[in-house]
């Protein structure tokens, strides 16, 4: 446990004051808008003087709620902290806890309130054991009902994971491919902010709070938004994977525990409905639901709406662009929630 860092005062302001500041200023003098990226940038230069906080967690949840915060963080605050694999293993490949994608956290954000959105810039996401662990057959879900007959038993793989490298051979079981040796890419499977109306869901599956969303964008270097449900928003993360295909389509990645390193900042008065995320090339929004077609649905309909309340396009100006170059990923389709991903590149964007 730790106290909240003395916070700085910016322009005058304490940081989430700021932050509203910034939100009035950008509104009435930008071009179409680029909020999201053109605050975080603004906001770069406070973060420099605030605090990094150094948690080591003691217990973890395997669900999302609005449990007792394990630690204060202020708006612009800097946090380090470690995450078990989805199996309750620790650094020393020791179960510490129950299986089933536990978290560490929550992380309760000072300033965060309903109706705010959460920013979590994804530092650093390294793993910190060289052992992963992988499921070796494909789920029954994702080949024809008459194909699951022929799937052998499922056992468990294992992978030797070399940071230095950045690459990861499997060593067991023994199989026509041998020591295969893929390159990772350190990711979190599972993270998000306590739900709305004191609901308390498990990591198994996902919704508009985030979740056990296994897409394999969000690695270090990303930016992560989320809607805020309750006060402080309540952020947990865990579910490392050191790399993972996509639709996670044999129940894993190469589950591996970690040390992650996120920055967050509070967005005042600013209202998501579903995750959004950007990176260097991408903005994109996640929807998560079962049947697919209705993730799909969650994740077009968030693009909309930050096409038009970001950028001033009207419907038809975000079909017409949309229609032709947006791009679908695919995140998890094991569990009992689906993720899709819709995406639009940032050079699109630039128009007049």
């Amino acid at each position: 446990m730790g106290a909240v860092g003395k916070w700085q005062m910016v322009n005058g302001h304490p940081p989430s004051v700021y932050a509203a500041k910034l939100n009035h200023d950008i509104l009435a003098t930008r071009p179409p808008a680029r909020f999201m990226l053109q605050w975080a940038c603004l906001s770069d230069e406070r973060n420099a003087s605030m605090p990094t906080h150094h948690f080591q967690p003691t217990h973890y949840h395997t669900a999302i709620g609005s449990h007792e915060p394990v630690l204060r963080i202020g708006d612009g605050d800097t946090v380090v902290t470690t995450t078990v694999d989805a199996m309750g293993k620790d650094a020393s490949d020791q179960r510490v806890t129950l299986s089933g994608n536990p978290q560490t956290g929550p992380f309760y954000v000072v300033g965060a309130e309903p109706g705010d959105t959460l920013v979590i810039q994804l530092d650093r996401i390294s793993p910190n054991r060289a052992i992963g662990y992988t499921g070796s057959v494909v789920a029954a879900n994702v080949v024809d009902p008459l194909y699951v007959r022929e799937l052998p038993e499922r056992e468990l793989a294992e992978w030797q994971v070399d940071n230095e490298q950045s690459t990861a051979t499997l060593i067991k079981p023994e199989t026509k491919l041998g020591n295969l040796v893929i390159p990772v890419a350190p990711m979190l499977g599972c993270f998000g902010v306590a739900p709305s109306r004191g609901q308390t869901i498990s990591t198994a599956t996902s919704a508009e709070h985030g979740g056990n969303m296994d897409y394999r964008g969000f690695v270090a270097g990303v930016t992560v938004y989320f809607p805020v449900f309750v006060a402080g928003a309540l952020l947990h993360v865990g579910d490392g994977h050191a790399t993972q295909g996509d639709g996670e389509i044999v129940g894993t990645g190469i589950e591996i525990s970690m040390e992650v390193q996120f920055t967050v900042r509070v967005i005042k008065e600013k209202r998501i409905r579903w995750p959004r995320s950007e990176n260097a090339e991408y903005i994109f929004t996640v929807g998560n639901a079962r049947p697919l077609d209705q993730a799909v649905q969650h994740a077009t309909t968030e693009m909309l709406r930050w096409l038009h309340e970001d950028y001033s396009l009207d419907a038809t100006s975000a079909s017409l662009l949309l229609g032709q170059c947006v791009e679908y990923d695919l995140g998890n389709v094991f569990d009992p929630a689906y993720t899709m991903v819709c995406k639009l590149r940032k050079a699109l964007l630039r128009f007049s």
